[in-house]
């Protein structure tokens, strides 16, 4: 470890507020850790990164006693501990926030946060409105804004958030760890969550991040350490360091952040939609008269800001909701409210918005979520009869070429990977459906730097290949850097559109907001 940082002299004269050192974590003959070094200063925000299966998630569940080590030591504030469970790291003042949140959705926030941990008054009845004033109070410390008597189910992903933060304040941590905390976000609300780390930081606390994305890294974080294949790379001040230094040192590569591409040649239309009329689960109108076509050879990206009927727009042109109204064709073919299997028969792939709920069967292996809709193939099965050794064989070849890790998991559970690598599975089985149209929501959600560009890659060659791709995310950066044309909604319709390679961020910012654009004269 020549020429690293020395966390020790750059820390405050106080112990650090974490400190594990050597720490090693085998499963089986696999190693996730691998001697892992990690020292974070009292009142810092401290970021990990890594590639999709690096070992950051294995060091921050260790360190929240979710698994012990295979070897190692851990030191909190200047003492060394043990940590068997995460009643144990609570104890110690150490809470966590995980990447997929653990709230009862038809509990309010109040009743999310005391859970296990109620106030009582009397005869052991629950004190609510002490509940109330006290996540209130927790609330308006910090800037988190949080309505104690909202419903999980009612409130946005940033807003759940939030509740998951104010429940680890509320059992007392000091030290807190987010795991990916802004990859279901918009820009809005990433914003706020850097104003509440820092709020954080300001009062004594101490912040770890695990995150892939670099500007976020260098306008957050103080420190960062650089996880590659389960060994400490690096660990840098990050006011010392650019992006693509970053970058580099994660991969072991230099990356390219730009998506080199040729011009379209769009061909004949494949997906067209007609005043599409869809309503959510309130039965409100979220998707009012959208218009929007996709041609073969070309990408066309759906920008937006979070609530303005994406989400239900994308389940209905896939089957997961019926429309109200409208009409939606495929190369022609009526497709309006028709079954998931049907779509994919007349020519429908798609990267869902949420991989765990609508992308893969968590329990199934990884080689039977590859072959989920192709399983009646008679390459897969046989009188009724799976064909494993082909199911396997098309699975291991497929885990290869989209770098899918670890290595060799094609028999392990999907649920056991980390989520960057549940999203390649995904994108492994999609794009080799071959079909006539690929959906794309979110497709590079929590993957790090080199797979995102990996995966751009492929979204480019299947455009090249005269495939229809639509993309809708949240990332303004890769609506940019992939779309061909760029269909900015609002309020459940296209509200304009822009051609991608003459889009402008400022112009799309203010279309996104239901601004006029205004031709210079």
């Amino acid at each position: 470890m020549d020429d690293k940082v020395n966390d020790r002299a750059i820390a405050s004269e106080s112990p650090p507020a974490v400190d594990m050192q050597n720490i090693t974590m085998l499963f089986g003959a696999f190693k996730a850790n691998d001697n892992v070094c990690l020292t974070v200063p009292q009142c810092s925000i401290h970021a990990i990164l890594g590639e999709n299966g690096a070992g950051k998630s294995t060091l921050m569940n260790i360190l929240y006693g979710l698994l012990r080590p295979t070897s190692g030591e851990i030191s909190i504030k200047g003492e060394q501990v043990t940590i068997d469970s995460p009643s144990r790291a609570i104890e110690l003042g150490i809470g966590m926030v995980h990447q997929h949140f653990m709230l009862v959705p038809p509990f309010t926030v109040a009743e999310n946060i005391i859970l296990g941990r109620e106030p009582t008054r009397g005869a052991g009845v629950i004190d609510m409105r002490k509940a109330r004033a006290d996540v209130k109070e927790l609330s308006d410390r910090y800037g988190l804004n949080v309505d104690p008597d909202a419903k999980v189910e009612d409130i946005s992903v940033g807003m759940q958030q939030r509740a998951e933060i104010l429940k680890v304040l509320y059992r007392g941590a000091d030290i807190l760890i987010l795991d990916e905390p802004t990859s279901s976000l918009t820009p809005q609300e990433i914003e706020d969550l850097e104003r509440i780390m820092r709020n954080l930081t300001a009062e004594g606390k101490t912040v770890i991040i695990i995150t892939h994305k670099l500007a976020e890294i260098k306008a957050i974080a103080d420190r960062c350490t650089i996880i590659r294949a389960g060994k400490t790379i690096d660990t840098v001040l990050v006011s010392e360091v650019s992006e693509q230094d970053l970058a580099s040192m994660m991969v072991g590569r230099t990356v390219k952040f730009s998506v080199d591409k040729k011009p379209p040649t769009p061909g004949e239309v494949v997906l067209r939609v007609e005043d599409l009329i869809v309503r959510d689960y309130w039965n409100h109108t979220a998707v009012n008269g959208l218009n929007l076509t996709v041609r073969a050879g070309e990408i066309v990206g759906v920008a937006g800001v979070d609530g303005n009927g994406q989400s239900e727009f994308v389940s209905a042109l896939t089957g997961l909701r019926r429309a109200e109204s409208g009409a939606v064709t495929i190369s022609g073919v009526d497709i309006f409210n028709k079954s998931p299997r049907m779509l994919f028969t007349h020519g429908l792939s798609s990267i869902p918005e949420d991989r765990q709920k609508h992308g893969l069967v968590l329990d199934f292996s990884v080689a039977e979520n590859l072959v989920l809709q192709n399983v009646g193939e008679p390459e897969f099965s046989r009188r009724g009869f799976l064909r494993k050794d082909n199911i396997m064989k098309h699975a291991r070849a497929l885990v290869e070429r989209y770098d899918v890790r670890p290595s060799g998991c094609a028999s392990a559970k999907a649920g056991s990977l980390s989520g960057g690598n549940q999203q390649k599975v995904i994108i492994a089985r999609e794009v080799t459906n071959d079909k006539a149209l690929l959906i794309c929501v979110n497709p590079t959600r929590g993957l790090d730097v080199g797979a995102i560009e990996y995966v751009h890659r492929y979204i480019v060659s299947q455009r090249d290949a005269g495939k229809a791709v639509l993309l809708i995310s949240f990332e303004l950066d890769e609506i940019m850097n992939l779309s061909d044309r760029i269909d900015v909604m609002f309020r459940g319709r296209v509200a304009g559109s822009v051609e991608g390679g003459k889009a402008e961020q400022a112009t799309l910012g203010l279309m996104m907001a239901g601004g006029e654009v205004h031709a210079a004269s």
